[in-house]
């Protein structure tokens, strides 16, 4: 591991999602800043759920009824059940992963636990969405731009604070990629709840993040085909009779949308 992997004195966002979600890499740092936020929002544990829920929905639609064959994971946290190349693999074992992150916990645990089906193939980047053309050769590497991808950005479009410069940089990954290709975004929603959790994650010292309104984290989709049901909760976004929360809302958004 990097010598930034030993900076324990900066909370993690990945360590912390992985606290919620019930692992244990995380450091005194984390499990105090978390316990700060959850003080303010309660139910950012079943956000996290929710959250992993959407991306087992997005894939799993992207690899069955789409079609899609590839995956481009941007900020891909600490590996726990239901992975993208999991969810992607049991429907279509020949599918083939690229996970991006630049937290250097991530990328050890990443390739040292996650593995491919026989048919398929997981790869690893380490990168910042900040830097896309970087993202987009390494990716190239593993992955078949004249075919389609499957883009997910799932809550890390949170970190990025110019909504201007979040969407160029979103088109910037997408413009290479075949038509046929899906986004699928999660992000956090402007509302009193949630923003008394993001200002003490941001007096943290940690990558500070922003709140977006639902019409901010829709501009993201300009160009695509948003599928229904649009810009929603995350629990409302195509729920199955086992989704969490369903009928609530949700203090976080999703979507997902096709390249033309």
């Amino acid at each position: 591991m990097s010598e930034r992997s030993l900076n324990t004195d900066v909370p993690s966002p990945a360590r912390i999602y992985d606290l919620w979600l019930g692992g244990k890499d995380n450091y005194e740092i984390d499990r105090m800043v978390s316990e700060q936020i959850l003080a303010a929002v309660p139910d950012l544990p079943v956000l996290a759920r929710t959250n992993r829920e959407f991306l087992g929905r997005a894939v799993r639609y992207m690899a069955g009824e789409a079609g899609v064959r590839q995956f481009l994971d941007i900020g891909t946290g600490i590996p726990t059940a239901d992975n993208t190349h999991q969810v992607a693999q049991a429907v279509a074992p020949d599918s083939h992963v690229v996970y991006v992150d630049n937290d250097p916990m991530v990328l050890a645990h990443a390739r040292a636990l996650l593995r491919a089906a026989p048919a398929g193939t997981t790869a690893f980047v380490d990168a910042d969405l900040r830097d896309p053309g970087k993202i987009l050769a390494a990716a190239a590497e593993h992955l078949d731009f004249d075919r389609p991808i499957g883009l997910t950005l799932l809550g890390v479009v949170d970190f990025l604070p110019d909504t201007g410069l979040a969407r160029s940089i979103i088109a910037e990954l997408l413009e290479p990629m075949a038509p046929g290709s899906h986004l699928a975004v999660s992000h956090g929603v402007v509302g009193r709840q949630l923003e008394e959790g993001v200002r003490h994650w941001n007096e943290s010292g940690g990558a500070p993040m922003t709140l977006r309104t639902l019409e901010e984290v829709t501009s993201f989709f300009d160009g695509l085909e948003l599928l229904e049901p649009g810009v929603v909760p995350l629990p409302r976004w195509r729920p199955v009779p086992e989704t969490l929360y369903a009928d609530r809302e949700a203090v976080y958004c999703a979507g997902v949308g096709r390249k033309r």
